[in-house]
Order: structure tokens, then sequence, then C-alpha cells
């Protein structure tokens, strides 16, 4: 009875660990609520909105952007006439990325 027991708390001590390694394992992740890609925006002013878990730096072009500590970004930009690629970049403290692009448009 006993030996059931241990192995039980060392299993519910192992999976503990599981879940809370998790992060560290899966990497950044990146989700753009606005623009949707392929978006028409007449006038050429575009709210960036979105959500970077895990990151540590959030770049848009290269450029940095401010986020939270739940890791939402929001920012108003102006762009020309024409199309424009925009490309984000997630970074977290070991390297790790991952990137999105969207394509607008201003007519």
């Amino acid at each position: 009875m006993t030996k059931h027991f241990l192995v039980a708390v060392l299993l519910l001590i192992a999976g503990y660990g599981c879940f809370e390694a998790w992060p560290l394992v899966a990497g950044p992740s990146l989700s753009i609520d606005f623009p949707l890609n392929n978006t028409s925006v007449p006038g050429g002013i575009v709210e960036v909105r979105g959500r970077a878990a895990r990151a540590a730096a959030l770049t848009l072009d290269g450029a940095p952007v401010l986020h939270d500590q739940e890791g939402n970004f929001s920012s108003t930009l102006t762009f020309p006439r024409g199309g424009s690629i925009l490309t984000f970049a997630a970074i977290d403290r070991f390297g790790r990325s991952v990137t999105a692009t969207r394509y607008i448009f201003v007519p």
C-alpha cells in the first residue's frame, strides 16, 4: 500500500513539473487580431493589435513594439498608398522566434 502511495505522489509531482515546464518547452506564440491578411485600409491609418505569449521581445518590421505583462500589444500606424507587408516577430529569452506576416493595401 505504501509503495502505491509513493508511486502516486511521484507521478503527481512529475505531472506538475511537466505542466509548469510547458511554457519553456513551447516557445513563443504570436496572434495578430488586426489587421487581417489582405485587408484594404482606406485612409492608410491602421491600428495593429495582437498578443505575443511567452515573448521577451516583439518587433514589427525590425522595430520594437511595446507589449504589456500579458503580451497584448496595440499601435496605430500610417501607411502610404499601395501595398505594404507587415512582418511581426516574437522572440523568447532562449532565442526561439515565431513570425507572422500580414499584407495590407491602401487605395
